[in-house]
């Protein structure tokens, strides 16, 4: 279980997080929603790492991990895919995917069937040879998945995934999101596409103003009054 409890962060002398406490499982995909400005990206990045909260807690299976640097904490089981590409793009897909097992499988046999089968997994076959620069927007992003399902994590936290993604690509990326939950992988994502988010989590939580304003599946947060008012809109359906 990775959890969150009770953080607090002030940035340039303005309290951007009051307080959020929030949970994510293996197996199961959990949505971090909210407007710009609300604290939400904030809270994303404490738990990778790369921002350290004044005050609270970050645990991972009971461990604190509340001050561990980003390399510690992917150590330890916790992928982060950013919005912006974090592979070399001049590499191809395969030699990026071949640099991370390298690290984590001394096998050569087992590294070459592990890369086939997340090539064939991510449709990525046939683009194997090709330069990630390359790639279209949806392509690069399954690439980058299959690096990050290739870290062997146990958690993911996707940083909007669904960014600079041909509309057309959008549900194939959803369907390999949803690839890592059946390996028990627990997954955290933020995105500003809330109708593809809700579609594909199992629940959510609102950030407004630095705290968490609500917490529920998708269909209790579109019928909850306060997150229609302040973040979704009275016209939003899913």
């Amino acid at each position: 279980m990775l959890c969150v409890q009770h953080l607090r962060k002030s940035l340039g002398g303005r309290r951007i997080i009051e307080d959020v406490t929030l949970e994510v499982g293996r197996g199961e995909i959990v949505g971090l929603l909210g407007r710009n400005g609300a604290g939400k990206s904030t809270s994303f990045k404490m738990l990778t790492g790369l921002i350290i909260p004044d005050a609270g807690k970050i645990s991972l299976d009971g461990a604190e991990i509340t001050f561990a640097p980003f390399y510690e904490r992917a150590r330890r089981g916790i992928a982060y895919l950013p919005q912006d590409t974090f592979v070399p793009r001049t590499l191809s897909v395969e030699t990026n995917l071949n640099i991370v097992l390298e690290v984590r499988e001394p096998s050569a046999k087992r590294r070459r069937a592990i890369a086939e089968e997340l090539l064939e997994l991510f449709h990525l076959t046939d683009l194997r040879r090709q330069a990630v620069g390359s790639l279209s927007g949806g392509q690069r992003r399954r690439c980058e998945i299959a690096i990050t399902l290739a870290c062997e994590p146990s958690f993911a936290l996707l940083d909007e995934p669904f960014a600079r993604v041909d509309p057309q690509a959008i549900e194939e990326i959803a369907a390999l999101i949803r690839q890592l939950t059946s390996r028990n992988i627990g997954v955290l994502i933020t995105d500003h596409n809330a109708r593809e988010l809700l579609h594909m989590v199992n629940r959510s939580y609102v950030i407004e103003s630095g705290r968490v304003l609500a917490h529920g599946t998708p269909e209790e947060l579109v019928d909850n009054p306060d997150v229609r008012r302040v973040y979704l809109g009275e016209e939003f359906r899913i």
